[in-house]
């Protein structure tokens, strides 16, 4: 319980936090949010189960067509919340019996290769706008304020949410079937683990809040395009803030997140030209010198010592 007192004090300040910020921070910080519910969602099958489906944003695409297709059709948007995340939640069941039988980057090809046959279907879908993309009715509010503050609170009780799962994953036999899966799958399989259906189930829970995440965003954007929704940099941003902050952890991914954003924030707003090969320099730096991510090099305490061990064993 007391691992999670440092949490849950974050947690308070975020609630209380938005009338003290102004808009542009408000709107950093719900990025900031509902990217850190993505990396928790993927953390579910990259992390746990060791599954890196590199085209897990194809949910988050689902999530936010599903809720803008029926807004356009006139159903508010909280009653599109249940068939995005049906739509997301069947789909990766259908398409995980046969692509979860492949492994490894046998695997990350084949998830990565279901995001872009969808975006085209989709860029091709008439009612869905096809390239053109679709145009959301607009989030009525007393201010612009009032609005930002809307969504902000909406990605993060779907972050709370993620984060309740994933304590409990990791206490229940389903969380230790999967990291069984990670470490050893064929070894899991003949300790009676059914491997075929935990994998499928943490696809779909994996899916389920990508989906949410992607309804909202939609709404929140009000405007949305297959190459927007389906971008696959979306994918490789969850990956990499998961490793920053540590797979397969709980508050890891959070960690990761925030690191990112932030990090991106200040690269963007100090080295304007060469931003992207800055930030690339910082990413791969930390990857190679703490692999197992932020959280671990600090569990425990931090120490000069075991941050300079991880250095030597890594650069060997």
């Amino acid at each position: 319980m007391k691992k999670h007192l440092i949490p849950l004090g974050f947690l308070v300040l975020l609630v209380i936090l938005p009338p003290f910020l102004s808009g542009y921070w408000l709107r950093i910080l719900t990025g900031v949010i509902m990217f850190a519910t993505l990396t928790e969602a993927i953390n579910i099958i990259a992390g746990y189960a060791g599954y890196p489906a590199f085209g897990n944003v194809v949910f988050f695409g689902m999530g936010a067509y599903v809720t803008a297709v029926l807004m356009n059709h006139g159903f508010g948007f909280f009653l599109t919340l249940i068939p995005s995340i049906l739509s997301a939640v069947v789909f990766s069941v259908i398409i995980g019996l046969p692509v979860l039988r492949l492994r490894g980057h046998y695997f990350a090809i084949a998830s990565l290769g279901v995001n872009v046959a969808v975006m085209e279907i989709v860029n091709n879908l008439k009612i869905a706008g096809a390239a053109e993309g679709l145009t959301l009715p607009l989030k009525k509010g007393a201010s612009p304020h009032a609005v930002y503050s809307y969504f902000y609170y909406l990605f993060l009780v779907v972050l709370v949410l993620s984060v309740i799962f994933t304590i409990w994953l990791e206490k229940n036999r389903f969380g230790f079937g999967l990291r069984a899966i990670r470490v050893d799958e064929d070894g899991a399989l003949a300790m009676g683990i059914n491997t075929p259906l935990y994998k499928t189930l943490a696809w779909a829970y994996s899916a389920m809040f990508t989906a949410i995440v992607g309804s909202i965003y939609a709404y929140w954007i009000s405007y949305i395009d297959p190459e927007t929704v389906f971008e696959p940099i979306i994918s490789v941003k969850m990956f990499v803030m998961m490793l920053l902050g540590g797979a397969s952890t709980v508050y890891g991914p959070l960690i990761g997140a925030v690191l990112l954003e932030l990090i991106t924030e200040l690269v963007w707003s100090k080295f304007v030209n060469i931003h992207g090969i800055v930030l690339g320099a910082i990413i791969i730096l930390t990857v190679i010198l703490i692999p197992r991510g932020f959280l671990d090099l600090f569990t425990g305490g931090f120490s000069w010592r075991r941050l300079v061990q991880n250095i030597k064993e890594n650069m060997i």
